[in-house]
């Protein structure tokens, strides 16, 4: 399928060109996310704005020719809707196929709260007033999907880091939190896009697309795995034999400062930590270069990963920290992968805590909780026009539906500022007379992408 932005929008924005009212020079639309779903999140969720730049870098840097219009007119009219043919012209001619549009966003990475313009889209050609709306389908989808995973990522930063300050040591944050969502996904897309919003906030990730995604645009690997295993090459050793599958995990995949993490429910979670792990494998995993990594993967997460810790500590010993808190054994940690969630997370840690189990000893794989568990809804998202200029006057655009304000929409071109507590706010441009510093930047016009952020600069506004 051609990847062109002629080709990617809903059906009836195809005809809205005609539904404005005549003499229409400039509309401006914002992006904000209005709330969340408190289903999803515990607490009003501190949005991380990501996605901008990467669909800058996909679709505008392209410039649309006439066989893309061809190709786009016959699909279109044979789909029943109009297409305005001599704008998408006029673009190709006059614009060299690049889209007139001014792009403005706060800095990739930074934090806001529900209610905050992130984006905000202006026509810069007054014959292609039709645009700025046009691009909502695509541009609304690069948003949102990439910082509802980014925020609910930080969100579950924000809780173990909480629980690693009061048990533990902070310093293991960034791997605390483990993307398993590639195959939860409905595309390849989905995987790469989700999976490298997770790695703003976090190391450690399984979704290999996310981190060759992040390589194609900023030329490092951001994002790290381990060997591990699967109950498939547990398994086919027979259950006579599960101990040989774990011995043999040891015996390739040990290395000095490593890790291997294996699978170990296959059968009885609790044999596998007691008798396997613990007494005819116990010299061994003592004796590693590296350290084992334990997955209890089915049952109740919060009442096995409590049993399994207490074995595994039984078994390996365990020292108390300078919190008063009690670390396993350095050669043995455990990863919890199967009913991950926000609120899981917190349970977990909780439990582990009130048993005087540090937060050390416990990563989080998380999978189609993280990257498919959620939707546009999950923060409200939405893009409205908020300013029309109809023979050279603006007038401001917005709705507020009487049967729910919650959809009402901002009023005239917004700026985003910083006031003296340091919170960010939104109010209209034309309603601000001092000299405070709107924080929506120029991010593209007329094809030109603007200050493109570095990955390390994206994590560096969104820590923790």
């Amino acid at each position: 399928m051609k990847k062109i932005i002629t080709l990617i929008s809903d059906s009836y924005k195809y005809s809205m060109w005609r539904q404005y009212p005549g003499k229409t020079e400039y509309i401006t639309s914002y992006i904000e996310a209005r709330g969340y779903d408190t289903k999803l999140f515990t607490r009003t969720p501190d949005v991380v704005f990501i996605g901008l730049d990467w669909f800058i870098q996909d679709y505008l840097q392209t410039p649309i020719t006439h066989d893309d219009i061809d190709y786009a007119k016959k699909l279109i009219h044979a789909h029943g809707e109009p297409f305005i043919e001599d704008g998408w012209r006029r673009i190709v001619n006059e614009h060299s196929g690049y889209l007139p549009l001014k792009i403005e966003a706060l800095p990739e990475g930074s934090i806001t709260r529900p209610g905050i313009p992130l984006v905000q889209v202006t026509n810069t050609d007054p014959k292609c007033w039709w645009l700025t709306t046009f691009i909502e389908t695509a541009l609304l989808r690069a948003i949102w999907y990439p910082t509802t995973v980014a925020t609910l990522s930080r969100e579950c930063k924000v809780v173990i880091d909480s629980f690693l300050a009061i048990t533990g040591d902070q310093s293991l944050l960034p791997f605390k939190l483990h993307d398993f969502g590639a195959r939860g996904v409905s595309s390849h897309e989905s995987a790469m896009i989700g999976g490298a919003a997770h790695l703003v906030n976090f190391m450690g990730t399984d979704t290999f697309e996310a981190v060759t995604y992040l390589y194609d645009k900023y030329g490092e690997v951001y994002g790290f795995s381990i060997p591990a295993s699967e109950h498939s090459t547990i398994t086919s050793w027979g259950r006579d034999h599960e101990v040989q599958a774990f011995e043999n995990m040891i015996d390739v995949f040990d290395k000095p400062n490593g890790l291997v993490a294996c699978v170990s429910d296959s059968y009885n979670i609790y044999e596998a930590c007691r008798e396997l792990w613990g007494t005819k494998l116990k010299d061994k995993v003592l004796s590693m270069k590296g350290g084992l990594v334990v997955r209890p993967d089915s049952g109740d997460p919060l009442q096995v990963t409590l049993d399994v810790i207490e074995i595994l500590g039984e078994k390996f010993g365990y020292t108390v920290n300078d919190k008063g808190f009690r670390v396993l054994n350095p050669k043995v940690r455990i990863i919890q992968g199967d009913g991950v969630n926000l609120v899981s997370i917190t349970r977990i840690l909780r439990n582990y805590a009130e048993h005087g189990w540090s937060a050390d000893n416990i990563a989080f794989g998380m999978g189609a909780a993280l990257l498919q568990n959620l939707n546009r809804d999950s923060l409200k998202f939405a893009m409205k026009a908020n300013e029309a200029v109809i023979e050279g006057v603006a007038i401001d655009v917005y709705k507020d539906p009487i049967t729910d304000h919650g959809k009402h929409s901002k009023k005239g071109k917004q700026g985003v500022y910083r006031n003296a507590f340091g919170e960010l706010e939104a109010w209209p441009v034309h309603q601000v007379t001092s000299n405070i510093e709107n924080l929506l930047e120029v991010r593209y016009r007329d094809g030109a992408w603007l200050r493109p952020a570095k990955f390390t600069e994206i994590r560096e506004r969104a820590k923790v």
